[in-house]
């Protein structure tokens, strides 16, 4: 999404498919800037539904935005993702 877009302009956005209980957009831990991507709640699956197929691969602020539910994080995810130390990765 847009680096331009804050929770404010993020709510306004979802809201206009049902409700929204929560939304984030995620920020850079040093500059506070925005890292062009953000998490929406909504109160309930249906509305979120209709957020995701409305809103999906749309331009908003002149950039695409990429709508999809949230995958919940992994322990084993590696934050990196450069790939890490590999010396005890059994994975060839």
């Amino acid at each position: 999404m847009s680096f331009k877009f804050n929770e404010d302009s993020l709510r306004e956005l979802f809201q206009a498919y049902g409700e929204v209980s929560s939304c984030k957009v995620i920020t850079d831990k040093f500059t506070g800037k925005s890292r062009g991507f953000g998490f929406v709640e909504m109160n309930n699956i249906a509305e979120g539904q209709k957020a995701i197929d409305g809103l999906n691969e749309t331009e908003h602020d002149g950039r695409n935005i990429s709508v999809n539910v949230a995958k919940e994080r992994t322990e084993n995810r590696d934050r990196n993702s450069g790939g890490g130390d590999r010396r005890n990765d059994k994975r060839w």
